[in-house]
């Protein structure tokens, strides 16, 4: 199998407040499967809560019809609005050695809207 390294890194413009993205992301995950619910089934908490850093959960999903999931623990910089998942277990582990996702959100100066920066090591 190919050596894949490095980190991808992606700015997106989102229709929603700083504040509200960060939430969801930081302690009301759970609300995500609604935006997506052929593709996301849940995620739950299997160590700690929702608002607590490092935190553990565990997401259930599906990827080109195959039932899934993933645990991370969660961790969020309330001061720079952003969270870092790191991955521990699960499916996607079969094609990677290690997966990062961060989120990092910040608001727009002159409307609701906000500005995203994704990137996956």
């Amino acid at each position: 199998m190919a050596s894949l390294t490095g980190k991808v890194e992606k700015e997106v413009e989102i229709d929603a407040l700083a504040e509200k993205f960060y939430k969801l992301w930081k302690s009301e995950c759970f609300h995500v499967r609604t935006t997506s619910p052929s593709s996301i089934q849940g995620v739950e908490v299997h160590e700690g809560d929702w608002e607590t850093g490092g935190s553990i959960k565990i997401w259930k999903y599906t990827m080109e019809g195959r039932a899934q999931t993933f645990k991370e623990k969660v961790e969020a910089d309330d001061e720079y609005m952003t969270v870092t998942f790191h991955g521990i277990e699960g499916d996607l582990y079969e094609n990677f050695k290690f997966l990062k996702p961060v989120y990092k959100v910040a608001p727009k100066q002159r409307d609701s809207s906000s500005v995203t920066t994704v990137s996956i090591e």
